[in-house]
């Protein structure tokens, strides 16, 4: 289930995909892509030429990706983001989709930091996406967002649906709590098998608050310099980001 959820939640999202072929092409690769997940962004990199590795601690996750890559040039490898050592220096290290607000504060977006900065070639680029806020800016205290508030500020907010083998998987965001610690994200899941029989359980995503400035502060201290951003825009179904581009301090 871990993976047909995640295809369904992540899948689909290609906004962010130029920006990883463009900086794949400036830097040559290869390419460490960190939480990689089934292979959202390493499949469509090696179906452009890169040599990919992709790195999750998730082995269901992994043995779709290999199985998906088939002769392309994706390696599948299990592991931590914030502790992980390969034989390997890369050109080009992605961290998508929030990765690193996933971790639990400073100490852990460290860990990976020096482990980014250790795998970089003297000439490679780290890319790390963050969300610095929701699309409704909250107060100083505590707020919650909920689908109707988005609906009325952004437009309709539409579930996410795939259909494997018969069943058919949705995944609605009911809500969003915003205070000065963490993004907690609340979806509705739901599956509906052949039959027509229908089950149901709300799953939460917890993002650290974190500013691009901020992140690039940490990085200084794990080796690793500013190096530009980029923005990606917010979609129909996504909010946007920002991408903080990071460097190998010269020696």
């Amino acid at each position: 289930m871990t993976t047909i959820w995640h295809d369904v939640e992540c899948g689909a999202y290609v906004a962010d995909l130029p920006l990883w072929e463009e900086l794949a092409d400036e830097t040559g690769g290869p390419v460490l892509d960190l939480g990689c997940g089934t292979g959202r962004v390493a499949l469509h990199l090696a179906r452009r030429g890169h040599r990919v590795l992709g790195l999750d601690n998730d082995a269901d996750l992994l043995a779709a990706l290999a199985e998906r890559a088939g002769e392309q040039p994706v390696e599948a490898e299990p592991g931590d983001a914030r502790d992980f050592r390969l034989d390997v220096e890369f050109g080009l290290v992605l961290a998508p989709m929030q990765l690193v607000q996933l971790f639990e504060g400073v100490e852990e977006r460290l860990r990976c930091l020096r482990c980014v900065a250790a795998h970089l070639r003297a000439n490679g680029l780290a890319a790390l996406a963050i969300v610095e806020e929701m699309p409704l800016s909250p107060p100083p205290s505590s707020r919650l967002f909920t689908v109707s508030e988005t609906k009325r500020k952004l437009g309709p907010v539409l579930p996410d649906v795939r259909e494997v083998g018969g069943w058919v998987y949705s995944s609605l965001p009911l809500d969003a709590v915003v205070d000065s610690e963490a993004i907690r994200v609340r979806r509705l899941r739901q599956a509906v098998s052949p039959a027509g029989e229908l089950s149901e359980e709300t799953d939460e995503v917890r993002l650290r608050v974190l500013a691009a400035a901020e992140l690039e502060g940490e990085a200084a201290r794990a080796g690793l310099r500013p190096a530009g951003r980029h923005q990606i825009a917010p979609t129909a179904d996504h909010v946007g980001s920002t991408v903080v581009l990071l460097a190998k301090e010269a020696r």
